[in-house]
């Protein structure tokens, strides 16, 4: 098949790229050649999105059997691509989010669950609001057609060449050694998914001809909290690197080391009722059309494995937090601060 990739070079893209090419498909990649290389064997055009003369300069005597837009951020992006793709292509693969759901984190959704309200033809340029995907797969829905087009709703992606850092974050700080922070209750489920997991299955329906929406990501109740910290320990800890538990409780407490879920720690989300099902998402839609999900191991020790050889990466500080994008967060506890914290409750 030949495949277009909007993005295509950076963790997500990357993974649908490498999957493709694996599987004999002939794939382009059209972005704008910042983020990361593009794949050796790929077709890689250069351009931005945004722009309707990039896109159309792209279309020009080209035509593929699929696109897969792992990009759009803003519903005017889709909703472009989408017009300018609809006589280029057969079929689209939007990669959206299980945050475009109204009742995410606090009630089980379904793919029958109601999205939040953003209309495709939402202005450009908003600022951050994860409705914006549910805008997202509404334009592309509109503009190419819901017959053709399939919305693959992602949960957590984990895996090698991550950009969100929260499983790399993990990683180097157990390679640092000492005493970890564990917060929370241990056997709390999580739900992540393998990035090289999410493209496969995504690939699986695209070749198929698959209509329709899928929330795609790891069933509920198969990885504990307590689970994925202490894999994390066993694959990249120091000697003598100890997890301590301290409860939710003295973490939420209001004080200057008041604990702030999910940035600080990463993936750790408290027993509060705005978390409470937040790993609670259906996917055995997706199972029963396919989905596997491959052992929390095996991408533990790939994603270390990448870290490894990839070095210290440019945007982390000298503690390794990371930036969120787009917002003034920092991603990762302060040292110092999670020491004065052990030292009270550990």
């Amino acid at each position: 098949m030949r495949i277009l990739l909007l993005g295509g070079s950076s963790f997500l893209g990357r993974a649908y790229a490498a999957e493709a090419l694996a599987r004999g498909h002939q794939v382009t990649t059209f972005n704008r050649g910042r983020s990361a290389p593009d794949l050796p064997g790929v077709e890689a055009v250069r351009g931005d999105r945004d722009r309707a003369e990039n896109l159309t300069r792209l279309v020009e005597a080209r035509r593929w059997d699929a696109v897969v837009d792992t990009s759009a951020r803003q519903p005017a992006q889709a909703a472009l691509s989408a017009r300018l793709l609809r006589e280029r292509a057969d079929h689209y693969t939007v990669v959206s989010s299980v945050h475009a759901y109204a009742d995410w984190a606090t009630q089980v959704i379904t793919e029958d669950s109601p999205l939040l309200p953003c209309p495709a033809d939402t202005p450009p340029d908003q600022p951050f609001d994860r409705a914006l995907k549910a805008g997202c797969e509404r334009a592309v829905q509109q503009g190419f057609g819901a017959g053709r087009t399939l919305v693959l709703s992602s949960g957590l992606l984990v895996g090698p060449y991550e950009i969100g850092g929260r499983l790399p974050w993990w990683l180097e700080r157990m390679a640092r050694g000492g005493r970890v922070l564990a917060p929370g209750d241990p056997g709390r489920t999580i739900q992540v998914i393998d990035v090289r997991d999410f493209a496969a299955f995504g690939l699986d329906l695209l070749t198929a001809g698959t209509a329709g929406r899928f929330l795609t990501t790891a069933p509920p109740g198969r990885l504990t909290f307590g689970q994925w910290l202490e894999t994390c320990r066993e694959v990249a800890g120091a000697a003598g690197t100890e997890l301590v538990r301290v409860d939710d409780g003295p973490l939420l407490a209001e004080g200057p080391d008041r604990v702030e879920p999910w940035l600080e720690l990463p993936f750790w989300a408290p027993d509060l009722p705005e978390w409470a099902y937040i790993w609670q998402v259906d996917s055995s839609r997706a199972e029963a059309a396919g989905l596997r999900c491959r052992p929390f191991e095996e991408t533990a020790r790939d994603t270390w494995a990448w870290l490894r050889a990839r070095g210290p990466a440019g945007d982390t500080d000298a503690d390794g937090r990371k930036p969120v994008p787009g917002s003034p967060f920092v991603q990762g506890i302060e040292p110092a601060k999670e020491q004065r914290l052990l030292a009270a409750h550990g």
